[in-house]
């Protein structure tokens, strides 16, 4: 009997692409940019460093009074110029914040006292602004901060322990008082509030009363905690309010926004973005975590991360924004988008993300005026790497010629990275465009709970952050494992498999808590990596400021096309054992691309000054060029992986004479082929400026280095110490062991150098360095401490330099500082000293102005160019 035949079990289907529409023909109004605003965002001037902020496209800051003692940096009038200078708009000053705690600490026994010191307080902050000159009209003041859970709330630091939401005659009265205070000393003042933490309904009573008696606030603003989905019906309710209260429209700040778990993810913070611009208003994140690092978006001083790069994108979008229509409209934790159409760039640019697997991206009405009838469609890719994870700039998925068929051109894209978000920008097409590659080989992500783990110790810990737990922080797959510590035998091991023969990143995402008891004691927790039993290497895992704040620690292999073994251990019999504790998300492998060297084409650069994008030069790296008149310029945002020199060419078309600079500093004239370069490790501005009636920038490419800038390294314990400043081996992670502590706390401890210059001019100290100093907080924000080094070169007036924290004195980072050097012999002289607060005479009591420099290590000198 023949055996009965067995139908097939069908597959099951992949779900249908989502459908994300762009009708580039219903413009919202122009690009506003005011999703890029940050609270507590800038400790100081240089941390984060100026083309750090200036890349970012930083709109607002909202931060501490001047000499506050809430939390150590972000003073106001010290971080105002860096500010403005790098681009920015308005510094919205928390009076508050002068004030310790949360609840608000305000001195007195009763309401009235406590009031009564408050008001002198705001007088001393505005006769202090008063001195700034033109600075001073970027200053938005804010009386209040959240004065229902504070001043007028309920609880023992209140007024009057009753809420001004329940009665609300204290809070008014001291609203209009300090209004017309700020307002009586300086006429042009902008004064903003109620600043409540959520729009309450009882604001309408509070702009009624504000309006009767004509002390509105310029500046509207509350807290945004809760979704993007809120922040547009917050808004719209509040422009219905407006309307028929008879006021405005005034402008909004949304002072704080996002949470733990959407912050340094793109594909979560592109949703939030897309809210805040579609509703025309600033908006602030959220500070959970540490000042000075623009809430979860830089690492160390000059670095980006993910979060970085996508706000670097959103505040290159120019023209007008138009609408999308997203699968699940105003759905969070899902597709959305942002986009944008510049008619005279001849450009469209979408911003998108939130969800895996595959979109179908529409774009309606698409004019041929402006694109002709085919587009040219570049997608890039922005993945998360972790709040304190660098990250290269947004990677190439590669570029596509389109029909435009009847004003509509549809591309398909699969594989989407719910974490990651993606940029695609269309231009005209059609020109012959020597089109991107794709990437060799996209990355694979193995997550560290689906690896092997053998030895004792081990622990399986989530789930992390989630939409239903968002103070917690984002994780890949939402759990991690832990158990690579001190005494721990312990061994994670990844079974991954190779596609090709070839060389590949290996990026090992994990997490010290720098204050852990075994991390407190080591500083980064050390570990063995193997590949298939071979040879071991020491890894040493990122420190962060508390558990499940991710970081990544990356290394090259060798493999050949196959399945292999990767293997973290805590013992290695030849190099010793692991120190530490240590817990892993998870681990990325990524063919190595066989050619190294980075494109930037300068039809997509920030253009300027009259330079304008043109699309009719065949042949040309991707679909145009930047054309720049004399004064015209072309700003790239060039990524380098380390502080050194880099191989960088200007490709032209045609003649024509320009100068390029990077980072504010001026190297000279665009000359043909390859020039030698220094880069700061992460974040570069480098800028073309046309001299010429007329200079045709096709791209630029930035290679490795070639040798061609003579280096000079110093050990720092060779230099010559005075007072205090002594030579220390307790830092084992120091070159040989050896660096240089007790510099600072007055001139008279210092350490001098001797260095020598080929010749004369510009060139970088890269100053390796480490800085552990923490200030006892008074609530969940941790408080490191940025210490400064003032630098002083064969005795001229010294320059003071911010340090930020690399969270333990152990842990080594670079920092470099331009400096103009003699040929021969220099002395380059680091003292410090603590600064005193804006009098001149009263100082910090709360050990949140350090009088100290960094531990350091050693210097290393390199000419510019």
């Amino acid at each position: 009997m023949a055996a009965a035949e067995v139908p097939a079990i069908p597959a099951t289907p992949p779900p249908a692409p989502e459908r994300l529409t762009v009708d580039l023909g219903a413009g919202t109004g122009p690009f506003h940019g005011g999703a890029s605003g940050t609270l507590y965002g800038l400790y100081g001037d240089g941390v984060p460093s100026r083309a750090v902020v200036e890349g970012m496209y930083v709109r607002t800051v909202t931060t501490k009074a001047q000499d506050g003692t809430q939390h150590p940096g972000a003073d106001a009038l010290e971080i105002l110029p860096s500010f403005v200078a790098a681009g920015g708009r308005d510094l919205y000053l928390y009076m508050t914040d002068i004030h310790r705690g949360f609840p608000y600490e305000w001195p007195g026994a009763t309401g009235e006292e406590r009031l009564a010191g408050f008001r002198a307080s705001i007088r001393r902050q505005v006769e202090q602004v008063l001195t700034l000159g033109e600075l001073r009209s970027h200053v938005v003041y804010v009386p209040f901060n959240e004065p229902e859970g504070n001043m007028f709330g309920e609880g023992e630091w209140s007024y009057d322990r009753v809420s001004w939401r329940t009665d609300p005659r204290h809070y008014f009265a001291a609203w209009k008082d300090m209004y017309r205070l700020i307002k009586g000393l300086d006429p042009g003042a902008r004064v903003a509030g109620p600043n409540t933490c959520v729009l309450y309904p009882e604001v309408r009573s509070f702009l009624e009363f504000a309006k009767t008696h004509d002390v509105l606030p310029d500046v509207v603003t509350w807290h945004e905690l809760s979704s993007p989905a809120e922040v547009r019906t917050s808004v719209a309710e509040y422009r219905v309010l407006e309307r028929e209260l008879g006021i405005g429209p005034l402008p909004v700040n949304l002072n704080e926004y996002a949470h733990n778990y959407h912050l340094s993810v793109p594909g979560q913070m592109v949703q939030w973005i897309a809210a805040v611009e579609e509703s025309k208003v600033d908006a602030d994140m959220a500070y959970w975590n540490i000042a000075g690092n623009l809430n979860d978006s830089a690492v160390e001083a000059n670095k980006g991360n993910g979060q970085w790069w996508l706000f670097n994108a959103y505040g290159q979008l120019t023209g007008d924004t138009v609408r999308v229509t997203a699968p699940h409209p105003d759905a969070q934790y899902t597709l959305q988008g942002v986009a944008a159409l510049d008619r005279a760039k001849r450009q469209a640019r979408l911003l998108f993300g939130g969800a895996s697997g595959a979109a179908e991206l529409v774009f309606e009405h698409v004019d041929p005026l402006v694109f002709g009838t085919t587009v040219h469609a570049r997608l890039l890719e922005i993945p998360w790497t972790g709040q304190v994870g660098a990250a290269a700039q947004p990677s190439p998925l590669g570029d596509r010629e389109l029909p435009v068929r009847d004003g509509r051109v549809t591309l398909h894209v699969g594989d989407l990275q719910e974490m990651s978000a993606y940029q695609l920008v269309l231009a005209p097409g059609g020109n012959g465009a020597v089109a991107v590659p794709p990437p060799t080989r996209r990355r694979r992500t193995y997550e560290a709970e689906d690896a092997t783990y053998t030895g004792g110790g081990h622990s399986l810990n989530g789930p992390e952050g989630s939409p239903a737990a968002v103070d917690r922080f984002a994780t890949s797959g939402g759990y991690h494992v832990g158990g690579l510590r001190t005494g721990s035998d312990g061994v994670l091991t990844f079974d991954v498999e190779a596609p090709q023969d070839g060389t590949y990143d290996v990026s090992v995402f994990a997490n010290s808590h720098n204050l852990a008891d075994p991390v407190r004691e080591q500083g980064p927790t050390n570990v063995f990596l193997r590949v298939d039993g071979g040879q071991a290497r020491e890894l040493r895992l990122p420190l962060g400021y508390k558990w499940a704040v991710w970081g990544h620690t990356d290394t090259e292999v060798e493999l050949t096309a196959g399945r292999h073994r990767i293997t973290l251990a805590a013992q290695d019999p030849d190099l010793g054992v692991t120190r530490g504790d240590a817990v892993v998300d998870r681990l990325d492998l990524a063919l190595r691309e066989p050619d190294p060297t980075a494109v930037y084409d300068a039809e997509y650069a920030d253009l300027g000054a009259g330079a304008r994008a043109a699309y009719d030069h065949r042949g040309a790296s991707g679909p145009g060029a930047a054309v720049l008149p004399p004064g015209g310029t072309a700003t790239f945002w060039v990524h380098a992986a380390d502080d050194g020199e880099a191989t960088v060419t200007v490709d032209l078309l045609g003649p024509g004479g320009g100068l390029i600079a990077v980072n504010g500093e001026d190297l000279g004239p665009v000359g043909p082929g390859a020039a030698a370069l220094f880069l700061s490790g992460g974040v570069n501005k480098l800028t073309i400026t046309g001299t010429s009636e007329l200079l045709v920038v096709d791209r630029i490419r930035v290679g490795p280095s070639r040798g061609q800038l003579p280096s000079t390294v110093y050990a720092a314990e060779e230099g010559t110490l005075t007072g205090t400043a002594t030579v220390t081996g307790a830092h084992p992670y120091a070159t040989g062991g050896k660096a240089v502590e007790g510099v600072g706390a007055g001139p008279a401890n210092a350490l001098t150098l001797v260095v020598t210059a080929e010749r004369a001019g510009r060139h970088a100290l890269t100053i390796r360095y480490s800085n552990g100093e923490q200030a006892p907080a008074t609530h969940y924000n941790p408080d490191p401490v940025c210490r400064h080094a003032d630098i002083s070169v064969n005795r001229a007036a010294p320059h003071r330099v911010l340090f930020p924290t690399t969270f333990h004195f152990n842990n080594f980072w670079n920092l470099s500082v331009p400096v103009t050097l003699a040929p021969g012999a220099n002395t380059v002289t680091l003292t410090a000293d603590e600064l005193p607060d804006f009098d001149g005479i009263t100082r910090n009591r709360f050990g949140q102005r350090s009088a100290y420099a960094p531990v350091i290590d050693r210097v290393t000198v390199t000419p510019l160019a």
